[in-house]
């Protein structure tokens, strides 16, 4: 059976069960407390969700989600799992859930089988992943693997966001995602692909306001219950990831337990210097032999040091080509081709056209509109 309360009422007994015994409750942990005291509603009536979220403060915007209710499901008392499914936090039915994230939270390190993202828009919280922790501060985003050990706590008022995304269902209901060139799209195909390893990303927005105002989005579309919010949550996901790269993808931090936080260098040097670049002077500029640099980046994008140069080249070539006038020579030599029947030879063997085939079937590709035009 269901019970439910405010998000602005659960908090607070948070927070006050903290100041008054000097403990802290995990989630589920204070639900079972709050029924034990008799104090879960059977049933709540829903807020107006029709206001103009995108220019609030953040306090106005965090009574908003004060008044917002929580589906809360009993807890029996037993030792709390080490891996969270899916349906244990997902609502049946929704590919993307938002909450706000708990404060005054007990430590309890765990894995979730989704794809989990904090983003902290007010304050800071302590992210804690395998065995070390960093201090998240305002505007710092996070993306957390499946299977990945990890927690996250908030000390004070801060305000953090979670958004959680199925794994199970990340193929279809993200497919231009996962058909990009890039490395935040490469990050969740080796993932997808079956790397099970503890990973992570983070973006450092310096508290971007349209990543917070897709995030506001998302966090109201997840309260609410008709047949569209779903596909509002995932179109404002799809939002969020074009803006952090548009904007952020220079301060990418990638994150593998096995081999080291350093390799997120290695990753973005590679994006931003991928028209000149060597496997050679790569290998030199990081202090990596040749044979184990190859290896961490097939274990990192799933592609080989060459299929990767080729990927970015082809992926700048194809933006230029279809939004630009910029001839085929100039765009060659944009992105590192030598010369343009080169650059032409690998653009044919990768789409089975041209170039100038490949710009005439795409660019301007929708007839314009003419009111009223008759056949």
């Amino acid at each position: 059976m269901a019970y439910y309360m405010t998000y602005g009422e659960f908090q607070s007994h948070m927070k006050a069960y903290y100041y008054r015994t000097g403990n802290r409750l995990q989630f589920p942990e204070m639900t079972e407390y709050l029924y034990n005291k008799g104090m879960l509603y059977d049933s709540i009536s829903a807020p107006d969700l029709t206001g103009d979220y995108d220019n609030m403060t953040d306090a106005d915007f965090d009574k908003v989600v004060d008044s917002l209710p929580v589906t809360l499901t009993m807890y029996d008392g037993s030792p709390l799992a080490p891996t969270v499914e899916e349906a244990d936090l997902i609502p049946n039915a929704r590919d993307v859930f938002v909450i706000r994230h708990p404060r005054y939270t007990r430590p309890n390190l765990h894995r979730h089988t989704y794809f989990e993202i904090n983003f902290v828009a007010n304050g800071q919280g302590k992210f804690i992943f395998e065995q070390e922790e960093h201090l998240m501060k305002e505007g710092e985003l996070c993306i957390i693997a499946p299977n990945s050990k990890h927690d996250f706590l908030i000390e004070d008022d801060s305000t953090v966001f979670t958004i959680c995304i199925r794994k199970s269902t990340f193929d279809t209901t993200f497919f231009s995602l996962m058909t990009r060139k890039d490395l935040l799209s490469y990050f969740f195909r080796t993932i997808l692909q079956g790397d099970n390893h503890a990973n992570y990303l983070m973006f450092f927005t310096n508290n971007n306001s349209v990543i917070k105002k897709y995030i506001r989005n998302m966090m109201i579309e997840s309260s609410k219950k008709d047949m569209y919010s779903n596909a509002c949550c995932i179109s404002y996901v799809n939002l969020m990831f074009s803006a952090l790269l548009r904007s952020y993808s220079q301060t990418i931090q990638f994150y593998n337990y096995e081999m080291g936080a350093d390799f997120s260098l290695v990753l973005q040097y590679i994006q931003h210097n991928y028209q000149t670049l060597t496997l050679s002077s790569l290998a030199d500029l990081f202090h990596y032999s040749e044979p184990h640099l190859c290896t961490l980046i097939k274990q990192n994008t799933g592609l080989t040091f060459t299929e990767l140069i080729k990927r970015l080249r082809l992926s700048d070539a194809i933006d230029y080509l279809v939004n630009t006038s910029m001839k085929v020579g100039e765009i060659a030599e944009r992105i590192g081709y030598n010369s343009a029947d080169h650059f032409s030879r690998v653009f044919r063997s990768a789409y089975k056209m041209s170039p100038q085939e490949y710009r005439k079937q795409h660019k301007d590709k929708e007839p314009a509109f003419v009111p009223f035009a008759t056949k």
